[in-house]
């Protein structure tokens, strides 16, 4: 029997789930935190409350879930400390559940298979947007992960890249299991966030009109927490971390005395798009790895890496492709394996904005930081690295090869984000 505790309060609203697998039955109990605020005061004795109702101590639970955000920022701390202090006292796994797909996967079971574009409330006119592909009621996959954007700024982010994530659905060889024969482009809009961009673009009629109430429950990650379970992707406690897309929620005294007045803003979107790698890319992808690297990658190598189902991806804009990344996300590190930006696009900020896009997934994932090996000759990727915050921590002898049939050594960097 597996049982899971699950924790969600990134929003004004408190829930607590329990959800019990035995042979196959799964049963769900959830309780609602009353009022807009006291979560922290209450959801100890609540969580107490739901185990003795079912007739459980704390030591039969097998992992506690948690609503991992972007929400409020004491909101999100509260369940991943909760959760971090129990599953330490317990000694017992953690699972982190985004907001955003706990939302999509309520969605899941009201509609066909298709697109689902969840945006929630964000504060200051602002959402936070995410794009899930729906296979199976049980079957969300992430096309475009958690951006915090100006309510005003979503539809042109979406029309930038829609047809590339209508691509991503199509192409079964990049998910992880093959979707369902009546796939379609299908698109289902859900989550309190759209009320604030309807204020603003009237939304395409094509679209389907979802619950513009919806928010993220417990008992939405408790089950996307039990399907965790099942295939391992569970955390230490001591790698719990809450989901933050906003750097800052308010100016310091310095600057406003500059003049920066109100509170800081989402960036406007970036008008290179930063989307799944599809194997139709592979050609452009090779072509300026071959480019910029001595020693490239081969396309068969490109090929394993999405057959892997490694984070795989291309900056695009309306002309091309201007560079791409691949990482492999682990336990503990997130690896950055392979990093490149054409050679007419260099000095751009490309380069930078995957970085930071790998830094946030990275910790999203709840992993301590990043990292990577480089050629000491590759003097203008090591300057990059210096000052995206990565520093030396090893070196590999002869683990690369050089010209004439010689090595060269490894330089190990890491990027700590405890550190940051």
């Amino acid at each position: 029997m597996t049982r899971i505790l699950a924790f969600e309060t990134s929003t004004s609203t408190g829930t607590i789930a329990l959800i019990s697998e035995q042979h196959s039955v799964v049963t769900l109990v959830q309780r609602t935190i009353e009022g807009t605020t006291g979560h922290a005061a209450e959801i100890l004795p609540m969580a107490h409350t739901i185990l003795a109702e079912c007739g459980l101590a704390k030591n039969d639970l097998d992992a506690v879930a948690f609503g991992q955000g972007p929400g409020a920022f004491t909101g999100v701390r509260v369940a991943c400390g909760v959760a971090q202090g129990m599953g330490l006292a317990l000694g017992i796994p953690v699972i982190p559940i985004g907001a955003l797909p706990s939302v999509a996967a309520i969605a899941a079971t009201r509609h066909p298979s298709g697109l689902l574009f969840v945006a929630l409330d964000a504060r200051m006119d602002e959402v936070y947007f995410g794009v899930y592909a729906h296979f199976a009621p049980d079957e969300i996959v992430a096309i475009q992960p958690p951006v915090l954007l100006a309510a005003g700024d979503v539809l042109p982010f979406i029309a930038q890249r829609q047809q590339f994530w209508e691509e991503r659905l199509k192409e079964p060889a990049n998910v992880p299991s093959k979707p369902s024969t009546n796939a379609s482009t299908n698109v289902t809009l859900v989550g309190e966030g759209w009320r604030l961009v309807e204020a603003i673009h009237a939304l395409p009629q094509a679209w389907v009109l979802d619950d513009f109430s919806a928010r993220p429950e417990a008992r939405a990650v408790a089950t996307l927490a039990l399907k965790a379970w099942k295939m391992g992707q569970t955390l230490l406690p001591e790698h719990a971390a809450p989901l933050y897309l906003r750097d800052k929620v308010a100016f310091t005294t310095l600057e406003r005395a500059r003049g920066d007045g109100g509170n800081p803003r989402a960036k406007p979107p970036s008008s290179a798009a930063l989307l799944p790698m599809l194997r139709s890319d592979l050609p452009t992808v090779v072509a300026i790895e071959a480019a910029v690297q001595s020693f490239p990658w081969t396309l068969k190598n490109f090929e394993d890496a999405l057959d892997a189902g490694y984070d795989a991806w291309v900056l695009r804009t309306a002309e091309r492709i201007q560079g791409f990344c691949i990482a492999m996300t682990a336990p503990d590190v997130a690896h950055l394996l392979v990093i490149a930006v054409d050679r007419d696009a260099q000095r751009l900020g490309y380069g930078t904005q995957m970085m930071e896009y790998l830094t946030r997934l990275a910790r999203g994932a709840g992993t301590e930081g990043i990292v990577l090996e480089v050629r000491p000759s590759n003097q203008g990727a090591l300057a990059f690295y210096l000052d995206e915050g990565f520093v030396q921590i090893g070196l590999r002898r002869d683990y690369y090869p050089a010209a004439k049939g010689q090595r060269e050594d490894a330089l190990i960097l890491k990027k700590s984000f405890d550190e940051l």
